[in-house]
This record gives C-alpha cells, structure tokens and sequence, in this order.
C-alpha cells in the first residue's frame, strides 16, 4: 500500500514538488544547488506544512513548519527511528549515538548524558580556553588568515583533546585534522544519494572511503593503546570515562569517539567563522562585543565558563548565525502509525526536515528572516521557543552546552585581540554539509 493511500481517509493527498527527474527523483536538484531546493520547498507545500519529494525511487515527506517539526521532534518523538539518512552513515559513526535506535539509543545517551554535565563542561572550557588563547598568540599584525579553516582547527583541537586528553591523543588529533574535513564536505551528500551510486569507482567514492577507513583506524589504534596503558585508570577525559562503561565494548567506544567527532567538530566550526564574519560587515554589533567581553572579562585574563552566560550580546549574536546558518537536512522513519495534522503516515515512511529553512520562515522571523540581526532576540514577537538549532525531544543534542560554551570562548578570546578585516576578492559562499557552513573566509588580523 503506498504512503497516500494510507493516509487519513478524506484527507487530501500530500502535493510533489515539481522538477523530479526519471531514476534520480529529487536528488539532482538537491545536488546542485540545495540552498535554494530546501527553502523552495515551503513553496510547494500544503497549507498543512507537508510536501513529497524522491530521492531516487523512495519517497520523502517534508515537514516545513515549526508545528509539523514539533509533532516529529517532541509530540510524536518516540514513534520515530533514525532512517535512511542515518543508516547510510553507519560506516563512519557505527552504532553510535547519532546512529543508533530504540533501546540501544535510550542506553547509550543514559551513559553518556553525564559526560556533559555542568561539571564536565567546565573542565572541559578549560582546554577551549588555553586552544583559542593559542590560536590568538599564533597571529601576526597584517596576517591573512583563512577564518574558517582557524576555526575549525580550533574546534577539532578542542574536541580531540577533550575526548583524548593526553599523549596517547596526539597523533589521532593530526589525523583527524586531515580527514575529518574531507569526510564532512561529502557528508550529507552521501546520505542523501542513492545508495547504488556508492558502489562506482569514481573518484569521490575513493576519498571518501580512504579518509573513512584512515580515521577509523586510527580511533582504534587509540583505543587499543588506551587499555593496554590503564588510561582509564589514571586520566579524566571522555575517552577515559566511556572505556570505564562495562557496558560499550571497542567497537562501540570507537562509534561513539567518531560521533562526538562528527558532531562536534563542524557546527562550531562554522558558527565561530560565520560570526567573525558577520561581526567584520557589522561593525556596530562588533564593537557592542568587544565592549561587553572587556567589561565582563577585562583587557588579559582568560575567558572562562563563569563569563559564557555574561556574554549576552554574544550570545545573541551566535544564535543568529546558528540559525542562520544550521543543519541543512536531516531525515526520520516512523515505526507506528504517525498523524501530522490530520493527516496519518504508516509505519516506515521517511519524513525530513531542515532546521536551516524553518528557522529562515519570514512567518517566524519577520520580513527580514535571511537577515543577519541580533537584535532581533530582544524582539518579544520573536518566539524563541520556534528555535530550535539542536533538535528536541528525546533526540535533542546532549553536546548543545558544550558547542555553545566552545563557540562562545574562542569568539570572545579572538575578539577582543583582534580587528578582523575581510580579505578583497573573495565572498564567502555556502558550502553544503551537515550544517551551511562557509567555503572559505579569508581575512586580514589587526591587533586592536
């Protein structure tokens, strides 16, 4: 039976967007320019938020309205599995908290939940702060810098040694450096195509599955050396509290080391660069942080987790780039019977969503929704409970604390160090990936 004939009966059928193409579906248009599929999609939806669209031969129902989104996320959140989408990841992040479904999610997210406590991240702000102090002191006056690649660096360096914490780390934090970008730009491009292009001997399969299996076995060569040296026993990092779970073996300590990874890695990343960016083509808001981190933290002494919730200004300027600027795609799969407005899904229907086109919805955000401004949160018309940048439910991030605190650290650091001038020629384009992240942003670094 297919999808619309089991709908609700006398509810009207959920409409297609146009432009599907023979074998491909969607795909094509996804593809070439997905900025512009995505945010086409409210265009061609009903007046219940609901669209269908191919990938290939399988349907997707598209929600694109925050209604729709709270019924998948929260209302109905348990009735949903991770999908396709997920599915075609598993070769890089396993089983691992973003992958994994039913029980084994609910075990694994009880597990590690604490990892990302208060404490925790305290402990952990402490290297986010030292790594952003180091990024700031490897700047020369007059300097060109790639923002984006600086920041990703950072974020990279944060999470790996949040995650590895001593020597034994060293050398996965150089690798993950090397392929953990490459694996990130071809993403969700992978997740989305179908899966019998994967097995073509092009040259994008081979990158892909070189970088893959180079991580991989570096992650385990990390946790090999880990058990064999006690590090469990004398060290306090992430990887050092899930070898002490009885209950995660190697092969999943390794799944949930390369989900933090995958996670962690690439949304701080193009938060922190998209907000320099911002900040240097809006320079009121950028001297209005400057100002605040200085009288929050003064002219010298680090930033720390006691000065995040302070950094108001900042704050709302990171949350406008966040949704500006987030994930681009995600999918889920019913595995009840799930109603949507009034209209009912059997199970193993594959719905999506993207948080990047809901949170540009003018009907949220006002006339000026792709619009860089942070006022716009001391808006009371603006809802913010609409915002929804890490998910909701029982699958909303458990890292959100973390990315904010990492993200809100280096900023300040970098901030109030130096003027960032963009760099003449060059117009920072939207790259597709997990999140909309920046091509490349290169500027010019004045000590202020």
């Amino acid at each position: 039976m297919s999808v619309v004939a089991a709908q609700s009966a006398g509810s009207p059928p959920i409409p297609q967007a146009p432009g599907a193409m023979p074998l491909l579906g969607h795909a094509l248009a996804l593809y070439r320019d997905p900025f512009a599929f995505l945010l086409s999609l409210r265009d061609h939806a009903d007046d219940r938020g609901l669209v269908r669209i191919r990938l290939g031969w399988m349907p997707v129902y598209v929600v694109t309205t925050h209604e729709r989104l709270h019924e998948v996320l929260v209302r109905e959140g348990r009735k949903f599995e991770k999908g396709r989408f997920f599915q075609r990841l598993k070769g890089l992040a396993g089983e691992g908290l973003s992958t994994a479904d039913g029980e084994l999610h609910r075990r694994n997210r009880r597990l590690i939940q604490p990892m990302f406590s208060k404490e925790r991240i305290a402990g952990y702000s402490e290297i986010m702060s030292r790594n952003a102090r180091a990024l700031s002191d490897s700047w020369q006056p007059g300097q060109q810098v790639d923002i984006y690649e600086a920041a990703a660096s950072y974020a990279i360096d944060s999470i790996a040694m949040s995650l590895f914490g001593s020597e034994i780390g060293r050398p996965a934090v150089e690798t993950i450096r090397t392929e953990l970008p490459v694996l990130l730009d071809m993403l969700l491009k992978r997740a989305a195509s179908p899966k019998m292009l994967d097995r073509l001997p092009v040259r994008y399969n081979r990158i892909f599955d070189r970088a893959s299996q180079h991580l991989s076995g570096v992650i385990d060569e990390v946790i090999t050396t880990a058990r064999a040296t006690g590090h469990m026993d004398d060290h306090d990092d992430l990887l050092a509290q899930l070898l002490r779970e009885e209950d995660l073996d190697d092969v999943q300590v390794r799944d949930e080391v390369a989900t933090l990874l995958f996670a962690g890695a690439e949304t701080t990343a193009s938060t922190l660069a998209w907000a320099w960016h911002y900040l240097a083509q809006h320079p009121v808001f950028g001297e209005q942080v400057v100002a605040q981190v200085r009288e929050v933290v003064g002219d010298d002494r680090p930033v720390t987790i006691a000065d995040v919730p302070r950094l108001t200004v900042l704050r709302r300027v990171l949350d406008e780039v966040i949704r500006l600027h987030g994930v681009t795609l995600l999918m889920r799969r019913n595995t009840d019977p799930v109603t949507l407005g009034d209209t009912t899904l059997p199970p193993g229907t594959e719905v999506a969503f993207s948080l990047y086109a809901i949170h540009r919805d003018p009907r949220l955000f006002g006339p000026d929704a792709h619009r860089f401004n942070p006022d716009r949160w001391l808006d009371p018309e603006v809802d913010s409970r609409k915002f929804t940048p890490f998910g909701g439910g029982n699958r909303k991030c458990i890292g959100d604390q973390f990315a904010l605190a990492e993200a809100t650290i280096a900023a300040a650091e970098i901030l109030r160090v130096w003027q960032l001038t963009p760099a003449e020629g060059h117009t920072p384009q939207q790259v597709i990936s997990a999140v909309a992240r920046p091509d490349r942003i290169p500027m010019t670094v004045h000590r202020r």
